[in-house]
């Protein structure tokens, strides 16, 4: 008798996240195609109570992370969601980043290793996402990125603390600063991901890139010397084309799939307690960054977001425009100007009905729509 005993998948009932398990293997996919597989605040909740699950589950030796579809392996939070809710609402940023903060460390903390599937981009909290995990598998046709300093946000949920011990101090300024985007091959050289496999056929059928002596991918545990690897190599041309289905070109994940089934059945075929501790000892970098800083980057953010930057940054980005970068700096260096404030810090008094905090740029009271002076 146990009181942890297994429970079948389908008993949590989750709405936005897949979960399937079978043959020592959990699959947790989030199902949110139609937004990029952005997470909603209810889908990291259910993300987190799945992988808890399968890591209190004994008939489970390995969980594989995806998403739906081929676009996306997830695109951070729901834009949509922070303009609309938490740019109005900074309070419950706070417990929304409880939400985040309990959902990655689910993955960190999983008794199980946890390989990151990636079928399409990982951007912003989709990066960190797959940092969490333990491995990484990567589609030629996705790429990674960071977007926190475009959209008035900061990846401090696992991109400031982590990406330093994958690619090393510079490089990841680098990446979160500037937020440009890393094909997938540029990813696995700079140790993003563990493995790089392609996903782009061509109208004969066959996949675009091919490899020397004899590989079907490239990956971070290929013992041989490889000075050029690549016998043919898709272009980011044919790339777009495959992800439109345009040319006959096409997105095939059928050998992306092979890498990770094969991946789940090296981890199947180890002893439990060495790799589950073997995970807790190189947990140590990760835990340590993580948890000297996550407590208050939660709190710094859910501040932030009462101030100009996230709201220009968001509503920028649902409005599909470019947000007013130079325009905010003018702001700031104009000494009667101001950056914090969307109408200006609350300084003005109604002469007329005596209403107080009233925002400095206003001419009229919103109160009694006196004139102010």
């Amino acid at each position: 008798m146990t009181l942890f005993p297994s429970r079948k998948a389908d008993s949590l009932d989750l709405k936005e996240v897949q979960y399937e398990k079978g043959d020592f293997i959990a699959r947790i996919t989030i199902n949110r195609p139609h937004n990029f597989n952005a997470y909603s605040t209810p889908a990291l909740q259910e993300l987190a109570a799945a992988f808890q699950d399968a890591s209190w589950d004994d008939n489970v030796a390995v969980v594989v992370f995806t998403s739906a579809g081929h676009q996306a392996f997830c695109t951070g939070g729901d834009v949509k969601e922070y303009q609309q809710t938490y740019t109005q609402k900074p309070r419950d940023y706070w417990k929304y980043m409880c939400c985040f903060k309990g959902y990655i460390e689910s993955i960190v903390n999983c008794a199980k290793p946890v390989i990151a599937r990636l079928n399409g981009m990982a951007v912003g909290g989709g990066n960190e996402s797959q940092l969490a995990c333990d491995l990484a598998v990567m589609s030629e046709h996705a790429f990674i990125a960071q977007v926190g300093t475009n959209v008035g946000s900061v990846a401090c949920g696992g991109s400031t603390q982590w990406l330093p011990v994958h690619v090393g101090d510079r490089k990841a300024r680098g990446i979160l600063f500037l937020n440009q985007r890393y094909p997938a091959f540029t990813a696995l050289s700079m140790g993003l991901v563990n493995a790089v496999v392609p996903t782009v056929k061509g109208p004969d059928g066959k996949f675009r890139t091919t490899f020397t002596n004899g590989r079907t991918f490239l990956a971070d545990w290929n013992t041989d010397p490889w000075e050029n690897p690549f016998a043919t190599r898709v272009t980011p041309d044919e790339v777009k084309k495959a992800l439109k289905g345009a040319d006959g070109y096409s997105i095939d994940m059928s050998a992306l799939d092979e890498v990770v089934a094969n991946l789940c059945d090296q981890v199947v075929n180890k002893f439990f307690e060495c790799t589950r501790y073997t995970k807790a000892q190189v947990n140590y970098w990760k835990e340590a960054a993580w948890h000297a800083t996550s407590g208050h980057a939660r709190d710094w953010l859910a501040i932030h977001y009462t101030s100009l930057e996230p709201y220009e940054g968001m509503t920028a980005f649902v409005e599909k425009r470019k947000a007013d970068y130079v325009g905010m700096r003018r702001k700031m260096a104009d000494p009667n100007g101001s950056s914090e404030f969307l109408w200006g810090p609350y300084a003005k008094q109604c002469p007329k009905c005596e209403a107080k905090g009233l925002p400095a740029f206003f001419e009229f009271c919103g109160k009694c729509g006196g004139k102010l002076t």
